[in-house]
């Protein structure tokens, strides 16, 4: 949803009206993941997308129609095989969408909520979707304050304590309780939209592969810092806009910056004095993914240097090296696919494999909860 921001927040500062219809569960081979979001403002212009082009059409009928009646409706897509001109999704799967009026009468909170996302404050949305309470409520919760209101001080109290959960994770998903915030019931149901900050990128070694890694991070909506010890590689001119340029030790630079279960470092350096130290703190600390760049002789002479520098077969297992899948890349954009298809991987379990070569589901029904861009 972060990136039809712009268009909402435009909306809701002029006064007008919009339907905002939100993904909220999704079954089998759904095309996109709790959070998607699409948007139906003035004179039907349209932001955004929940199916890629399946169900757009009646969700823009619907998002007119909950405007016009100012009452939210929570509606099921699924396969339709019986009829070629049904509405339907054509994968397999099943979506369900929270379509609802916006506007600062129904959710005075959207403005501050928005802001937030822009600014990179941490911040959940829990929006009422069906059970006894009324349907399309919101209540925005930080880490130290909270604005509106579920209709019931007991559901309030825990929807937001279990909001601040999520958003430690950075997790979107539903929850269930009773009418006044039972634990045991699952009468109301409740989605929570958690929006953490971007994930980090940190890429190390201000080398012509380091520019497009970052500039595929950058696209992966990871906020990407570029780190050399070598002022005259590690220039801002050299990289995409928006991307941090460090001028420091690696090492140096990692141990002071704070890293977490969503962080990717990726180790370009491709030389001992750089990539060795630099992964001894690394390995040792929080992170999705830490790759380095290197042929096999080189990943060989680094895990030799590694096991002598103190680290066990458990930290070393954490190291993808060579980094990358076998695509056969060869330029600086085919290699930066590479790691960026391994990171996708890793996330997501899956093998890397083409899918000809694959059978069942393409989207299992078990996902991850926690992704690395909110939408």
């Amino acid at each position: 949803m972060r990136e039809i921001l712009p268009a909402l927040s435009r909306w809701y500062a002029d006064g007008a009206p919009f339907g905002l219809a939100t993904v909220v569960a999704v079954s089998r081979s759904a095309p996109r993941e709790p959070g998607a979001a699409m948007a139906v403002g003035p004179g039907d212009e349209v932001v955004g997308s929940v199916s890629g082009g399946c169900v757009e059409g009646a969700v823009f009928e619907l998002a007119q129609e909950v405007v016009a009646s100012g009452e939210a409706r929570l509606e099921t897509f699924g396969y339709s095989d019986e009829d070629a001109f049904a509405v339907g999704l054509t994968c397999g799967g099943e979506i369900t969408l929270l379509v609802r009026p916006v506007t600062a009468a129904l959710d005075p909170s959207f403005g501050a909520v928005a802001e937030s996302v822009t600014a990179g404050r941490p911040v959940t949305v829990a929006t009422v979707t069906d059970g006894p309470a009324l349907r399309g409520a919101t209540l925005a919760v930080w880490p130290d304050e909270v604005s509106g209101s579920l209709g019931a001080s007991g559901l309030d109290v825990a929807v937001t304590a279990d909001a601040r959960g999520e958003l430690a994770q950075g997790a979107t998903g539903q929850r269930h309780y009773g009418p006044h915030g039972e634990r045991r019931e699952d009468a109301v149901t409740v989605f929570l939209h958690s929006f953490a900050p971007p994930p980090r990128m940190l890429v190390f070694g201000a080398i012509d592969y380091a520019a497009a890694v970052a500039r595929i991070g950058d696209f992966l909506g990871y906020r990407v810092t570029v780190c050399d010890a070598r002022p005259v590689f590690a220039t801002p001119k050299r990289f995409p806009e928006g991307v941090e340029v460090v001028v420091d030790w690696p090492h140096r630079y990692l141990h002071t910056t704070a890293t977490d279960g969503r962080t990717v470092v990726c180790v370009l350096t491709h030389d001992p004095k750089f990539d060795v130290p630099l992964l001894e703190e690394a390995l040792r600390r929080p992170a999705a993914y830490i790759g380095a760049m290197g042929s096999r002789r080189t990943h060989d002479n680094r895990m030799k240097r590694l096991r002598e520098a103190g680290l066990g077969e458990h930290e070393l297992a954490r190291l993808r090296s060579p980094v990358g899948l076998d695509l056969g890349a060869r330029t600086p954009e085919e290699v930066a696919v590479s790691v960026a298809a391994e990171i996708v991987a890793l996330r997501w379990g899956g093998s890397g494999a083409p899918l000809t070569a694959t059978a069942g589901a393409i989207h299992p029904r078990e996902r991850p909860r926690v992704r690395p861009r909110e939408q």
